[in-house]
């Protein structure tokens, strides 16, 4: 019996990653189908590019760094416990991987290829891994802190912070270093439009990564006998409620439609344990009118052009469901309890502030020794020329 509980337990967290793995196919098409046509090759190839470079630096760097697991003992070390070693790390992997992914849909369109790959490698090789390690193994005494001060540990149990406001505030960082695309702002305040180059991949993306969202939260379990049904219903409520303030907040905008379910699932992760079905989905519902009043602040008032808008799908919408996690998980509004606000608070808080400096460290020393951008000519031309010398309707050059 403990042989086929171990072999239930790795195939459990098998499918996760798998669904997870899935989802980097829903950032892919996401940000091909926003980005104009000249830059969806490159968009394509960074999402895979940058998950084979996570997986090389996580497994050798990383995970040691959060975990302090290594793996180079031999293999049958490592097939002890049917291997659960290895496909948990697997699944946590594919949340790594998540931070550039995040990243590269606000630094598309202008960003050179390779200094690109070496930020890959540096964020999920040593800073991603220091706060995951501080959250979810307890390292540095952060969390024996936190419940010493304020009377229980930082939840989060699938990553609002962990993951998504953490790679949305490191993405901040990278699009600010940046700047933005030529030609989107003009001297006299004006703003040139820059239209998705396709809704029906945009929608494919979003309708991939909602789906492995399932998974992603879910299976975050990490074990069969701890998965719980409220996490999967936590879920589908946040989404509705993101997908339905968005539409209407965003006047029946698509973009806005379709990025309004991820708003809401972003905001889930960390208490969607937790939480009560109407507390899931009024957490959903804030994050969904949350992500449409910013992404138009950011673009429109501030001029920050973060081009699919991470910093506020995932570094904004992130930072809030740590924080509700604190709300609406509390038993007087129908919560589990176990956690308090001001532990979500400041948890949510240290997420940040890592995440920003460690963005503004890596991308703004990768820009005085390297730099970052394609130059004037190359982002006229667009990074598939310019970079992989070829386009994704390459129609004028094969006709003549």
């Amino acid at each position: 019996m403990d042989s086929f509980k171990t072999s239930a337990d790795v195939l459990f967290i098998l499918l996760g990653a798998i669904m997870v793995l899935a989802m980097h196919a829903g950032f892919a098409f996401l940000e091909v189908g926003t980005v104009r046509r000249k830059n969806q090759v490159n968009a394509l190839v960074k999402i895979l590019v940058d998950f084979c470079v996570s997986t090389l630096v996580y497994f050798f760097i990383g995970y040691g760094i959060a975990y302090g697991v290594h793996f180079f003992g031999s293999a049958a070390s490592l097939t002890q416990s049917s291997g659960y070693d290895l496909v948990k790390f697997f699944f946590l992997l594919t949340f790594a991987a998540a931070i550039p992914a995040i990243v590269s849909g606000g630094i598309a369109e202008r960003a050179r290829f390779w200094p690109q790959v070496m930020a890959t490698a540096l964020i999920v090789g040593l800073l991603y891994p220091l706060f995951e390690g501080m959250v979810w193994n307890a390292n540095f005494g952060f969390q024996n802190w936190l419940e010493t001060q304020f009377g229980a540990p930082f939840h989060d149990f699938a990553g609002s912070v962990v993951v998504h406001a953490f790679g949305g505030w490191v993405a901040l960082a990278a699009v600010l270093l940046l700047g933005a695309r030529r030609g989107r702002y003009s001297g006299d305040g004006g703003i040139s439009a820059h239209p998705p180059s396709s809704i029906p991949f945009l929608a494919l993306g979003a309708w991939i990564l909602t789906v492995g969202w399932f998974g992603f939260n879910v299976m975050s379990a990490q074990k069969l006998e701890a998965v719980n049904g409220l996490v999967a219903v936590n879920s589908l409520m946040a989404m509705v409620g993101g997908t339905l303030v968005a539409l209407v907040a965003g006047r029946n905008d698509p973009g806005f439609v379709h990025n309004g379910p991820l708003a809401g699932l972003v905001a889930v992760c960390a208490g969607s344990d937790l939480m009560h079905p109407l507390g899931a989905l009024a957490t959903g519902a804030v994050a969904g009118g949350l992500f449409v009043l910013m992404f138009t602040l950011t673009q429109n008032r501030w001029k920050i052009d973060d081009v699919l808008g991470v910093w506020p799908l995932h570094g904004l919408c992130g930072a809030w469901g740590g924080i509700a996690a604190g709300l609406f998980g509390l038993e007087a509004l129908g919560g589990l309890g176990s956690v308090t606000f001001m532990t979500q608070l400041v948890g949510t808080v240290a997420g940040v502030a890592i995440a920003l400096a460690g963005g503004f460290v890596i991308y703004g020393t990768i820009r005085v020794f390297v730099g970052l951008r394609l130059d004037a000519e190359q982002e006229f031309e667009g990074a598939d020329l310019a970079i992989h010398r070829i386009s994704a309707s390459p129609e004028r050059e094969t006709l003549w």
